[in-house]
């Protein structure tokens, strides 16, 4: 069996790539940075180190790599002759990888199995976005003849994988926990046996139960420590009042979670109190500032805490909590990240009513906007 992964980094290496490993897959991993597919090249194996209460390290071996930007034909060739295309390359890369995943399947000999595509990202049914861009590669007239060749299937993902340390190689720290949830709904017969993954019927409690604990209290924890002055997510976590502010975040949506999909209250509070304590695992010296990058991203309607605090306000719910960690997004200046640089200056140049649409994806008719515009104005730059 064959597995392509689009995305060679640590979250590559360190989980996707791990467990189709461990599954017994060949994995071909993909990425345009020239200089880590020679050193995957040049390696018989690389290790996984697990860091936690029970430290364990794993060694890949039996995978190969790819310079997507300079081998596309190579690429396309592999992907045709797959089992499995995964990616973790973040949301807004998918519409680039979508193109070779087209081409893939267009060569694929009509007689195989389908060829199974997941796209293991921190977003909202990332699979179903890329499967819209690799369709649009193909022309109606082709596409009938095609859509047997190819299964896309949601994915949930967790795993804690902080920022490596220099010179570290390709060798990859990550924390012991992972958790990787599929949706079968898709398979037309029996899905792939991945030890490790989880499949289930309906997605969507998992996956909004990872982004809005796990994701949103990440990220919570980086904007008030980078505001503390905190290096790391550990040290942020044992300040107080961060520490509190994370805690208040995660009571409200939890929340929104057992009303929306009807968890179970004490399950769910275990589950973010499971949630911290990762966070505090002083074994992962994760940065305040590699967590908090990309905070536009993090802003818009649809991500950690936008669409949280929307829904509560739809169901008329004040979300308190999330408006302050929006503030503190706000407040995330670091000159090396392109998006908190473009932040500053949409702050600059827009009225805070406009910020909010804009960015935010809030209209003025929505329950939310009034408060939130609010809290633009009131943060200083």
């Amino acid at each position: 069996m064959k597995a392509v992964h689009f995305g060679a980094g640590n979250i590559g290496r360190g989980f996707v790539g791990l467990l189709l490993h461990e599954a017994g897959y060949e994995v071909v991993f993909a990425d345009v940075n020239a200089a880590l597919i020679d050193a995957l090249n040049a390696a018989d194996s690389y290790e996984v180190h697990e860091v936690g209460e029970e430290s364990t390290t794993t060694v890949v071996d039996h995978f190969r790599a790819v310079n997507s930007a300079d081998d596309p034909e190579g690429l396309v060739a592999e992907i045709a002759s797959a089992d499995v295309v995964t990616t973790a390359v973040g949301p807004t890369v998918l519409k680039f990888v979508a193109p070779a995943i087209a081409d893939g399947i267009r060569r694929r000999d009509a007689d195989r199995h389908p060829l199974l595509v997941m796209a293991c990202e921190n977003a909202i049914n990332a699979t179903d976005q890329l499967a819209e861009y690799v369709w649009a590669q193909v022309p109606d007239a082709e596409r009938a003849a095609l859509l047997d060749r190819v299964v896309f299937a949601n994915t949930a993902v967790d795993r804690i994988v902080p920022g490596q340390p220099e010179g570290g190689g390709i060798d990859v720290t990550v924390e012991t926990f992972y958790e990787w949830v599929i949706e079968k709904s898709g398979f037309p017969g029996e899905p792939p046996q991945i030890p490790g993954a989880t499949f289930v019927d309906d997605l969507a409690p998992y996956i909004e139960r990872k982004l809005f604990t796990v994701n949103t209290g990440h990220a919570t924890i980086a904007y008030f420590g980078f505001l503390a002055g905190a290096r790391t997510i550990a040290e942020a976590l044992a300040l107080p009042e961060v520490e509190a502010a994370a805690r208040r975040v995660l009571e409200e949506t939890s929340m929104l979670l057992v009303d929306k999909h009807g968890l179970d209250a004490d399950a769910q509070r275990a589950y973010r109190e499971k949630i911290l304590s990762r966070f505090a695992n002083p074994a992962l010296p994760d940065t305040v500032e590699r967590v908090g990058r990309a905070p536009l991203r993090k802003l818009s309607r649809q991500e950690r805490f936008v669409k949280p605090a929307a829904e509560l306000a739809e169901a008329g719910t004040l979300p308190v909590a999330l408006l302050s960690a929006i503030a503190a997004v706000l407040q995330f200046d670091v000159p090396a990240d392109d998006e908190s640089v473009t932040l500053k200056q949409l702050r600059g140049s827009l009225v805070p009513e406009e910020f909010v649409t804009q960015v935010c994806g809030i209209d003025s008719g929505h329950p939310l906007f009034a408060d939130l515009v609010e809290v633009v104005a009131a943060t200083p730059l």
